[in-house]
This record gives C-alpha cells, structure tokens and sequence, in this order.
C-alpha cells in the first residue's frame, strides 16, 4: 500500500517536516502538527465503490491514514460503528431526522480506540518501544489495550476519580499506571516529568500527529453511511475536542474530493457546566480557551479545563456555522435513562449530553424540525459504574 501523506503541517505556523520522522508539537511554536494528504493521488486510487467492498472498519479507508506499511496495523476491528436513527423514537424532541452514532461499541469500549489504533500504528512503523500520556479515563485504557496488542510500552497517569474501570483495564493490559489527586491537567504534568526523565514519546492528546486521525474515521463513516450526503448537523461531547478537529478534516477532505453532496454540517461542541472552557471562549468571541479552574462533572471525558487544540476546536464550529452549549450533569443523567429506555443504546454520560444539547437547541430554534442531527455517542455506559449508580438509585 503506497503512502498518500505528503508532509507532516503545523496547525498554526505552517512549519512542514517529511513524513516518517518521529514528530510531537511543532518545534518553532509548540502546537499541533497535523498530517496532509495527496488527495488527488487517492481520488485516483480508490472509490467509493470499491471502499462499501470492504471488511467494516476504520481501516477501510486505509488510502485516507498515515500508515505506510498495512503490516503495520494493529487493529481490533475498530470503527464502523453503526448510526442509528433514533427520531421515530424521541418524538416529543421535535427532530425526527436524528442519529446517534455509538462508538461505544468499539473495542475498549470507547471511540478512543480509533484514535489509539492509528497512534499506537504508527508508533509501531516508527520505531517507538515506550508511549505515554495523561488521561480522563478511556484514553488510557484504549491506550493500554493497543500497546499491549502491539508489544509497545504504555505509561499512563490518570486522576484518582477517573471511572474505577478505566485503572483496571490499564493494570490489565500490563500499563504502568500512576494515579494522581487531582485532574488530567495535573497528570499531564508528571507525564511530561516521566517524558523528561526516561525519554518516552509523548502521546498526549494533539501532542502527536496521528491519534487525530484515527478519529477522523467518525467523520468519514458518517458520510458514507449516510449516502455521502452531510449532515446538517452533528454534535460533539468535547473534552479534548479532537474527534470534532477530526471530523471537520475527514470531512473536508471528502469536500475537496467531490465525494460528498452539501455544505459541511454545522459543527456544536457540548460541554458539561462544570466544566466548559471552549463553550465559554465561543461565547466571547475568543480565539483560545482559559482554564476552566475546579473544573467538576460526572462525565469524566469532558473534565478537560484547558484543551491544547482548543483554537482549532473553536475555528471548526466558527467556520461550519455551529455552536457550543454546556448542560448539566442532571439533564444528562435524564438522556441517558431515556436513550436506554426508548432506543436501547447504553449511552456514556459525555454521549446523552448531546441528545441533551440536541433538546435544547430544538427549544431554542438553533435546530430545525427539517435538520439531519448526529449525535456522537462516545462510549458504553458499561464504563460509568459511579455515574450509573447516581441515574439509577
């Protein structure tokens, strides 16, 4: 399989590098560097026939990843999940265009299986024998899954009152864990220690190229499977933000490919009140988040105070015309005992948020009785035993 990236961009001052060197931030400006594709060259080696004949799952759409050599892929089947329509079933929302697509039918249980497949891929064809990084939760866990499945070793610092599943499944899969009193941000900090000390590769989020877009793959699954036709809008849970950085690149891609009929969806971040940085930035027209300090939600994934790709978060939902919009832990808790009652999908609490959203904005008029929504579901309740148990009793 031949390789279609052509170079390794940073987000924002344009600095380029050759594929296959072992890359984090961008050395001038310490951003993010994301990956550039020929996309002529794959319009011209694939279709979207030959891509349907394909086994369902991310990597069908191997041509559109970074991944040079597919000996070199370490999957467990991840992606394709499926999008369900969900409308017929929620008719007092007033939206029966609705889908929920349910990443929490991945491996590991969370979408963040796309994004550890490719990073742990290319960590592999680049030589990396140690990752690390700081986690809400699932990443970590996804993260300890795919090294483990790949003979990589994985570092993990997480808070003490992450979802107690998500310290299992990381001692399971032979990670070395750390748990620290405080949140991602303060895990970051000793990762960045052990980083300094012992010289593994940084794998925090947007702290390398390749995690983003293994998440992109949402963006390219939802417009293949709804016909190649976008959405109007879709809504994403955003702690980090970087499945809603990788929808708005897949789908932009497709745009420029001529594969896809319409204007991009409007792009709406959901965050929880307890902690939302980029929903307050998009209200006052800033470009960047602050902290968000005591930041506290039982939506574990969301409890990100400080994004580092949070400028590209905001420029996405700017540039499709979308919103952002903070709901409270209750009203989720609600969404999520409605999703599982009517439609049967065991929703995490980060995905009900956005049927949340969704019932809001439909009061608000932000959402029209006409529009095809997406949800991102992005994880199995199975995973939120303490928030579960605070629905339920």
């Amino acid at each position: 399989m031949p390789s279609y990236v052509t170079s390794i961009t940073c987000s924002r001052c344009n600095w380029r590098c050759d594929p296959g060197t072992i890359q984090n931030l961008c050395p001038v400006c310490a951003s993010p560097l994301l990956v550039d594709y020929d996309l002529e060259a794959i319009d011209r080696a694939v279709t979207k026939q030959s891509i349907a004949q394909r086994p369902p799952t991310m990597w069908r759409y191997e041509e559109f990843l970074p991944v040079p050599d597919p000996r070199q892929i370490v999957s467990l089947g991840e992606g394709f999940t499926p999008l369900i329509a969900v409308g017929s079933a929620l008719t007092e929302l007033g939206l029966p265009n609705l889908w929920v697509k349910d990443d929490g039918l991945n491996p590991t249980g969370s979408f963040k299986a796309r994004g550890a497949s490719c990073g742990i891929s290319m960590a592999k064809a680049l030589g990396i024998k140690a990752v690390a990084l700081p986690t809400a939760g699932n990443a970590g866990g996804a993260w300890s899954c795919y090294g483990a499945a790949a003979g990589i070793a994985v570092h993990v610092a997480m808070p003490e009152d992450a979802p107690a599943i998500n310290h299992l499944e990381c001692k399971l899969y032979g990670a070395q864990l750390t748990v620290v009193k405080g949140l991602i941000s303060d895990a970051g900090k000793l990762i960045a220690k052990g980083i300094r000390e012992n010289g593994w590769f940084d794998a925090a989020t947007l702290k390398e190229p390749y995690r983003i877009e293994g998440k992109k793959t949402l963006g390219l699954e939802i417009a293949e499977q709804m016909g190649w036709q976008m959405p109007d809008a879709i809504l994403y849970p955003a702690g980090g933000g970087v499945g809603l950085i990788g929808i708005w690149r897949g789908l932009l891609q497709l745009q420029a490919m001529g594969w896809v009929k319409g204007n991009l969806p409007r792009l709406i971040v959901v965050q929880a009140e307890g902690c939302a940085p980029i929903v307050k930035a998009f209200r006052e027209g800033k470009a960047i988040s602050e902290f968000w300090e005591g930041a506290s939600t039982f939506s574990s994934g969301l409890r990100v105070p400080k994004a580092l790709g949070d400028f590209l978060v905001l420029q996405a939902v700017r540039e499709t015309g979308g919103t952002a919009i903070a709901v409270s832990d209750a009203d989720s808790g609600a969404m999520m005992q409605l999703l599982a009652r009517r439609t049967g999908i065991f929703a995490a609490p980060e995905g009900a948020a956005t049927l949340t959203a969704a019932a809001q904005l439909r009061e608000q008029g932000v959402l029209a009785p006409n529009d095809r929504v997406v949800l991102i579901n992005t994880g199995t309740a199975l995973k939120y035993q303490e928030a579960l148990e605070q629905i339920c009793n």
